[in-house]
């Protein structure tokens, strides 16, 4: 069961793909169409058969061929979308915390969004692929309760959803009242403890008695009270604890709002969604923002760039 706008293709011919690849990318100039059609219309899986395929037939690699035969952010699409499944989030913390200056961005998204289990398979991914402990990684790139509330989600100790006891819910509320809005200064580590531990239904109700005891929305206070890389990750937890499709919605929307598009988070979000709830994320989107993320993907990209994408988010919710 799926959520995802992409699902296997049937009838699948990995070989018969792999032919068509071949072709497309052949002598003098490439037939972009074909690439972005066969690509988007398979499933992560099929693409990994169709690449093993192409090597078999032609002794080639196709991400190489598409690094050399495709460009810009295309290019990026298109070989974003041939990264094994099991690696995409480990490769993109990987590359967020390598180098000058680190993508808090990257960080906040994929720890904030990703299921316990999720993460701890990020760490052992990240363990085989790069032979690299993640959170010494990520403590050696960052610091103060942004690092600490990293910490506390790579942990992925969250407690499993269960019954909801009422008497903790007012008690963590009046917790984080006490140690924001009723607080000179805030305690931070209050608010890291309870939103990076908790049940997701136990925090939910935490939400709904806090707006109760307090008149604001936890959202609310978090934006007063803390600043920085913190709030962002504060909020991204509660956001993706209320809806992790409407967070992912959020997301796409600001990532192509105002001037520029920030085609790094478009890409990832649209690969990595593509297969678990681009379709909820389509509806929250819809419901949101007044506009379908169709209609947004096509007036604010191009070219083959567009069409791909497009036939990633699958259809338009008018």
């Amino acid at each position: 069961y799926t959520r995802g706008t992409v699902t296997a293709f049937s009838p699948f011919d990995a070989r018969a793909d792999a032919e068509a690849l071949r072709k497309a990318m052949k002598g003098m100039g490439t037939d972009e169409e074909t690439v972005l059609k066969i690509l988007t219309c398979r499933n992560n899986a099929q693409r990994q058969e169709i690449a093993s395929a192409f090597k078999t037939l032609f002794g080639r690699d196709l991400v190489d061929d598409l690094k050399s035969e495709l460009t810009g952010k295309f290019e990026t699409l298109m070989v974003s979308l041939m990264r094994p499944a099991y690696i995409f989030d480990a490769h993109a913390l990987k590359h967020a915390i390598k180098g000058a200056g680190t993508n808090e961005e990257v960080l906040t998204e994929i720890l904030a969004s990703r299921t316990p289990a999720e993460v701890q398979n990020i760490k052992q991914v990240y363990l085989q692929e790069y032979e690299a402990n993640l959170e010494d990684k990520i403590t050696g790139e960052t610091s103060g309760y942004f690092q600490r509330l990293l910490v506390v989600l790579l942990q992925a100790n969250r407690d499993p959803d269960g019954g909801v006891d009422e008497g903790l819910v007012e008690q963590d509320a009046q917790v984080l009242f006490r140690a924001g809005e009723l607080k000179w200064g805030t305690d931070e580590e209050k608010f890291i403890t309870i939103l990076g531990t908790r049940s997701v239904s136990h925090l939910r109700r935490v939400f709904d008695k806090y707006m109760t005891i307090s008149g604001f929305q936890i959202e609310e206070t978090i934006d007063r009270e803390t600043s920085g890389d913190l709030e962002k990750l504060l909020l991204a937890v509660v956001k993706c604890i209320r809806s992790v499709p409407a967070y992912f919605a959020e997301t796409l929307y600001y990532s192509m709002k105002g001037a520029g598009t920030d085609d790094d988070t478009l890409i990832r979000v649209m690969v990595s969604r593509s297969e678990i709830d681009l379709l909820d994320i389509r509806q929250e989107f819809r419901k949101n923002f007044a506009k379908s993320l169709h209609q947004m993907i096509q007036k604010d990209t191009s070219g083959d760039y567009r069409k791909a994408l497009l036939l990633l988010c699958g259809g338009d919710d008018e």
